[in-house]
């Protein structure tokens, strides 16, 4: 996976509904597989024949040449789940086709449903909890203090807003570092990590380096502003730095950029129970949306970061199971790192500054340490909870578990690919369509190794969609934060009541998570995987985001005009690169490097014409021949959000030959980062904020 220019491969855009057969024909089916999965138990030894992908190492950074199939002698393997290891079996019984034995294989049973429904039973007792019992409390608490004076209604005093959006500013490290992680780590990271390593290989491994060195960056530069301003909605900061203009601008990049990552969120895991069950994606993706929305609805952040603890302890504990009786299966940990090491999938990323590689050295400490510096210091879904803290030491301890955890996790999801390939090394599921795209690959596994183990499937499912549900519980709470602080308060003509405040936070949660669940009908269109399309598609607003964090906190001499000129010319940039690196994904133009497969040791029977690769791919010495356009396009999707954030510096420094620069003194030293102020020469020893920012300190006072 060392040349392409730019994200994860093609992949099916959306999985099928299987038609239904007659009894009798299911029946055999089952009967069939069920032969297959229990003759692992014994062995065999005989000699075949393996089918090699095998594709021309590249030259240069263009994408590789076209992948070819390779007939050469090899001893047979030890039998996968999916394989008749006696000869006998397949004497007395017919092969099953690929499609009878995908259908045999979606046995979600009682007990799996069972564990489903009970996780999402638990999240919305937890919402019902926050949001009337714990809230019925409160309120007979203040009821005791308004017979003493003004303190009860002083009190209870904007408490409607704070304690839906950042839990009163009294929540524990512990909780809301889980939640952090939970949030982070949504389906796509469980699903798309571990499939990223089996499709391309260890490459990408070299993110756990940079996941510190984001979360320093992202401590030390832009979280030190945030937390001493106490804003609820991190978009406040543009007002307090530029003007109102800007703080609209930057509330709608990040409107936009949800709107667009949280049905990315729903749709991962609707693919898994759609592996696992074989119920159809526009199913169950309203039933949990449902689910999500009564709770964050009704409980707020509170409800959020302790449906996350648990969504966290249920994700982890699925995946190490899976982990542990895979490994076991295959042979140990031995048999899974041999046989990745004999793929070739075990390597560093590439030492080259060829911005077109796609996993470079380069672009994983430039383009992928910028990337999550940005998520762990300006996004609006981190800095909240960062938000609902009490105070700064309490934030610094949150920030070391939430990076430490977020290590250990993508860890487990790293290995987990490893595991994928040591078990389907000599029969590929994705080139004989047992399954139809590449993030149903864990499912399949879950369900062929846990079979014996009921309740299991439900489990991992479980697991994933609460990654995803905590996610898009984050991005609810966050967008309704960023709707009342940014739209609504500011074009109110006068301040709203507290029922007024309670009723329309309520009401944009449910409009948000309807808006989030119909978008996956255009999810599921696009055909790129899902790690590529989270950060690709996302860059084309956090690309300017980032630009205006940065031009806000480390360049006081830029003003607010020049800021807008910036972040608006990136945005139009960058959403022609992801649009135009989409186009060519979905053509062909571009397809990335794979790492070899075999097709050999399947037991079943598949059309042997998907040997064939479908498309062609762009030969590595057509790299000189690419237009400066399409040169910019092929660029790694892992450089997105910093190019779009240093395009949009560097074009604000430009505007300031047309719309003038600020004179030192005229930005606040507590408007900028720590790093910068000890070069800033103020005239004055401090400056006094807009009466936003008085607001802010009072309130943390």
């Amino acid at each position: 996976m060392s040349t392409t220019a730019d994200p994860v491969a093609l992949g099916a855009s959306s999985p099928v509904a299987y038609g239904a057969k007659t009894a009798t024909t299911v029946a055999n089916a089952i009967a069939k597989t069920v032969a297959v999965i229990s003759s692992t138990v014994s062995t065999s030894s005989t000699t075949g024949a393996t089918f090699t992908s095998t594709s021309t190492p590249p030259t240069s950074a263009t994408p590789t040449t076209s992948t070819t199939f390779a007939y050469t002698p090899t001893p047979t393997p030890t039998p996968t789940p999916f394989q008749s290891a006696s000869p006998s079996l397949e004497d007395a019984e017919q092969k099953l086709s690929v499609k009878d034995l995908s259908q045999a294989l979606q046995h979600f049973g009682i007990v799996d449903y069972l564990v489903f429904i009970a996780m999402l039973a638990v999240c919305a007792v937890i919402g019902f909890y926050f949001g009337f019992i714990e809230k019925k409390q409160k309120k007979q608490k203040l009821a005791g203090k308004d017979g003493g004076g003004a303190a009860g209604i002083e009190e209870r005093r904007g408490s409607e807003a704070l304690d839906y959006l950042v839990g009163g500013r009294q929540m524990k490290v512990f909780p809301v570092a889980l939640s952090l992680v939970a949030s982070f780590v949504s389906g796509i990271s469980l699903l798309g990590t571990s499939t990223e390593i089996y499709v391309y290989g260890t490459q990408y491994a070299f993110i756990l380096v940079t996941l510190a060195i984001s979360g320093a960056i992202s401590w030390y530069i832009f979280l030190p502003v945030f937390c001493n301003l106490q804003l609820t909605s991190t978009y406040e900061y543009f007002e307090m730095r530029f003007n109102k203009s800007v703080r609209l601008l930057g509330s709608a990049f990040f409107t936009g950029a949800n709107l667009i990552w949280l049905p990315i969120v729903i749709y991962v895991p609707a693919l898994a129970f759609n592996q696992v069950s074989g119920i159809n994606v526009h199913i169950i993706t309203p039933i949990v949306c449902l689910v999500c929305i009564f709770y964050t609805t009704a409980g707020g952040l509170k409800a959020v970061v302790w449906t996350d603890v648990i969504q966290t302890v249920i994700m982890v504990g699925a995946v190490i199971f899976v982990i542990i009786k895979g490994t076991l299966d295959v042979g140990g940990l031995g048999v899974v790192m041999q046989r990745n090491f004999d793929s070739g999938r075990v390597e560093w990323p590439e030492f080259t500054l060829d911005p077109k590689v796609r996993m470079s050295m380069f672009a994983m400490m430039v383009g992928y340490v910028g990337h999550n510096a940005y998520q762990f210091g300006c996004n609006q879904m981190i800095t909240q909870r960062y938000m609902s803290l009490p105070g700064a030491k309490q934030m610094a301890h949150t920030s070391f578990i939430f990076i430490v955890g977020l290590v250990i996790l993508h860890a487990l999801c790293l290995y987990n690919g490893l595991l994928l390939y040591a078990t389907y090394y000599d029969c590929d599921p994705l080139t004989t369509k047992l399954v139809l795209a590449k993030d149903q690959l864990i499912p399949l596994l879950v369900v062929q190794s846990m079979s014996s183990f009921p309740g299991v499937s439900g489990m991992f499912v479980a697991g994933v969609f609460s990654a995803a549900l905590s996610s898009l519980s984050t991005g609810m709470n966050s967008l309704t934060a960023v709707f009342l602080e940014d739209y609504i308060k500011p074009l109110a003509k006068k301040p709203l009541t507290e029922h007024q405040t309670a009723v329309t936070v309520r009401l944009c949660t449910v409009i948000i998570g309807i808006v989030s669940g119909a978008l996956v009908f255009v999810v599921e269109r696009m055909s790129s995987h899902v790690l590529q399309l989270g950060i690709a598609i996302g860059a084309v607003v956090q690309g300017p985001l980032l630009g205006l964090f940065s031009m806000g906190l480390l360049c006081p001499s830029i003003n607010s005009k020049s800021a807008i000129t910036g972040s608006i010319f990136t945005f139009f940039f960058m959403g022609w690169l992801s649009i135009s690196a989409q186009i060519a994904i979905n053509s062909g133009e571009i397809h990335p490097e794979e790492k070899p497969v075999s097709v050999e040791g399947c037991d079943y029977e598949f059309d042997r014409s998907l040997l064939t690769p479908a498309n062609a791919t762009l030969h590595s010495g057509e790299s000189a021949s690419l237009s400066f356009a399409e040169q910019l396009y092929h660029i790694s999707f892992l450089f997105y959000t910093v190019m779009g954030g240093t395009l949009s510096v560097i074009v604000g420094h430009l505007a300031g030959f047309i719309f003038g620069r600020n004179k030192p003194g005229d930005v606040s030293d507590d408007l900028l980062s720590p790093c910068i102020r000890r070069f800033q020469k103020s005239k004055y020893s401090s400056v006094n904020l807009n009466e936003t920012s008085l607001k802010c300190s009072d309130e943390k006072s």
